[in-house]
């Protein structure tokens, strides 16, 4: 039996005075996938519409460390 099909059939057995708290979890996870989705789409097209013609200028790993002093450590 799925993970799906397993929570279908326990919530037959959830008194209706919990089934509130039941949606409200169900709600808010759902709802952070979506607010997560957005807010990575919304950084995304942020990214290809910034003017900055640096934006795709590469660094490696040692020359971000020598410039924010991490390789002193």
């Amino acid at each position: 039996m799925s993970a799906r099909e397993k929570a279908i059939e326990l919530l037959s057995d959830v008194p209706d005075y919990k089934m509130g708290y039941v949606l409200a979890y169900l709600q808010g996870i759902t709802a952070d996938e979506e607010a997560d989705d957005a807010f990575c789409e919304k950084m995304w097209e942020d990214y290809k519409n910034d003017p900055d013609p640096e934006k795709d200028e590469e660094y490696s790993l040692e020359e971000c460390e020598k410039e924010w002093g991490l390789n002193d450590v």
